[in-house]
């Protein structure tokens, strides 16, 4: 066998070796959410397939599906705020000239290169003093702040791609700014609307130390932190039904994924061909 012929079978090797490192741990939950706690027992990292058991979903469902919920709202109105805030404010940024305005844009990005961790400690006692602990409120407005600048950045970039004759042609024929906005602009934005959103989405939703330490009521506790305290629930502490909590958790990313991949990757690709 060839010297080359050798490199290309360990490198298909090694291709194969990282998918089935990948997508191991998410077949080990599916398997795993259908396993009895006697099947688990005997037969921990295969599947068994001689009893399927759903019922890990229905003790797992009621304690799961509110922390979605809350992840839900939560998400929604964060992606919600940071578009309808940063939509208006790219829009002023690349059609009009005010004094200013290079300076302020510069601050704006800086806030990007700023941690996270430099602004949590006066961020938790700004909302603490609003008295927004235990609300999300104290989830919504924080995640507005943060990811505002990023989003704005990315819709700068696409509105000033735009061409600058439609938009006289739409002032020359009575519309208002506002009006340019909603009905001719934003519709030609669409692609990276959606990445902004995808994107604003993602990070909403993984947030685990901010809803830790701002969210203490369990009825109020996002996806991650009620995850964390599953094992505390009743009935949740054997690892299948755990495995199925996780599962129904994993539901809504991926759906997500399936109905937004193609919005995301037009609004990558325009950004990419913009920049």
């Amino acid at each position: 066998m060839s010297m080359r012929k050798t490199a290309e079978i360990i490198r298909y090797a090694f291709v194969i070796l990282m998918l089935a490192a990948t997508f191991y741990p998410i077949l080990f939950m599916l398997f795993t959410s259908v396993k009895s706690t006697g099947s688990l027992a005997i037969n921990f990292f295969l599947p068994d397939f001689t009893a399927v058991h759903f019922e890990n979903f229905r003790t797992a469902a009621p304690k799961v599906l509110p922390y979605i919920g809350n992840s839900v709202k939560v998400s929604l109105l964060t992606v919600a705020g940071i578009l309808f805030v940063s939509a208006g404010s790219a829009y002023i940024f690349a059609r009009f000239t005010f004094p200013g305005k290079a300076i302020l844009y510069q601050v704006l990005l800086a806030t990007m290169m700023i941690p996270i961790v430099l602004t949590f400690v006066p961020s938790y006692l700004l909302v603490r003093d609003l008295g927004l602990l235990n609300s999300h409120s104290a989830l919504i407005l924080p995640g507005i702040a943060v990811g505002l600048a990023f989003a704005m950045l990315l819709l700068r970039t696409f509105f000033e791609s735009i061409d600058q004759g439609l938009i006289e042609a739409a002032r020359i024929d009575g519309a208002r700014e506002i009006r340019i906005l909603l009905q001719l602009v934003l519709p030609l934005t669409v692609p990276m609307i959606a990445t902004v959103s995808i994107l604003s989405i993602l990070r909403t939703w993984n947030d685990f130390l901010w809803p830790l330490v701002t969210i203490s009521r369990d009825s109020l506790r996002t996806l991650p932190i009620g995850l964390a305290f599953l094992v505390d629930k009743p009935g949740s502490n054997q690892f299948t039904v755990m495995m199925a909590g996780y599962t129904l958790a994993s539901i809504p990313l991926v759906v997500l994924f399936l109905f937004a991949m193609k919005p995301f990757m037009d609004g990558i690709n325009a950004g990419a061909i913009k920049g």
